[in-house]
C-alpha cells in the first residue's frame, strides 16, 4: 500500500494536515534535540524527508522502512542517506546501536506495537531516549467531534484529489480513530521497558510526542 503512495506521500501529508506536517516534524526534530555525532535511528521514515532534520544537526541518520517503494523514492532524492530496509518487530541493528531511536506516523502502521516499542528499546544504547510522533485524540470534546468528521467524510474526497493511492488514505482516517489514546500509549511504552515516559500534545491533541528513556 505505501509503495504506491511513496511519489506523491510528502506533498499529500502537506495537504491533509492543513500544512501542519511540516510544523509537527519541526516539533519532532526540537524533541529529539539530536547533537553531533550522535547516532539517530529514524524508522518508518519513508521518503527521508523526515530524517533530514537530524543530518542538518550532525547526527548520523539511518532511514529506515518496512516499504521498498518508499525508499526507493528517497534514495533518488537523497542518494547519499543510508537508507535500510527492515522490519519494525525484527530491526536490522545490534543491540544499543543508538543513541536516539524516533519514529513518526508509522507506529500506528505496525501489526504488533509491543514487539516494535521492544526492538526500538533492544537497539538503543543505555542512556538513550525514544520519541514518537503520532496522530492521537484531541483534548477538547467539541474539536474531537468536529476533527472526528474530518477524517471520515473530508479526508477520502480530498485524499482522491491529490494523492496516487486513496484507498490507503480511507485505511489512515480508520485507523487514526482505533489507535489508543495518549495514556495508553504511554503506558505500552512503559510496559516496553523505557522509564521517565511522558507526552506532550501538539494541535490541541489532533498528534502526540511521546518520549521515554532507557534505563
Amino acid at each position: 500500500m505505501f509503495d504506491d503512495v511513496a511519489a506523491r506521500y510528502d506533498i499529500t501529508n502537506d495537504v491533509l494536515s492543513l500544512g501542519q506536517a511540516r510544523q509537527w516534524r519541526r516539533a519532532v526534530a526540537d524533541a529529539v534535540d539530536a547533537r553531533p555525532g550522535e547516532r539517530v535511528l529514524d524508522l518508518a521514515a519513508g521518503t527521508g524527508t523526515s530524517s533530514l532534520p537530524f543530518v542538518t544537526d550532525g547526527a548520523y541518520t539511518v532511514p529506515c522502512d518496512f516499504s521498498l517503494g518508499m525508499l526507493s523514492e528517497g534514495k533518488q532524492r537523497h542518494p547519499w542517506m543510508p537508507f535500510t530496509a527492515g522490519d519494525a518487530t525484527r530491526l536490522p541493528f545490534r543491540d544499543g546501536a543508538f543513541d536516539a531511536v524516533t519514529i513518526s506516523f508509522g507506529l500506528r502502521n505496525v501489526q504488533d506495537t509491543d514487539a516494535a516499542l521492544r526492538e526500538l528499546h533492544r537497539v538503543t544504547a543505555p542512556g538513550g531516549r525514544v520519541l514518537i510522533c503520532e496522530f492521537s485524540h484531541p483534548t477538547w470534546a467539541p474539536f474531537r467531534t468536529v476533527y472526528s468528521e474530518y477524517l471520515m467524510r473530508a479526508l477520502p474526497p480530498v485524499a482522491r484529489a491529490v494523492s496516487s493511492s486513496p484507498d490507503a488514505y480511507v485505511y489512515l482516517a480508520e485507523s487514526i480513530r482505533e489507535w489508543p489514546d495518549q495514556p495508553a500509549l504511554a503506558r505500552r511504552l512503559q510496559k516496553a521497558g523505557w522509564s521517565k515516559v511522558a507526552w506532550r500534545n501538539l494541535t490541541g491533541g489532533v498528534v502526540a510526542l511521546h518520549r521515554g528513556v532507557r534505563a
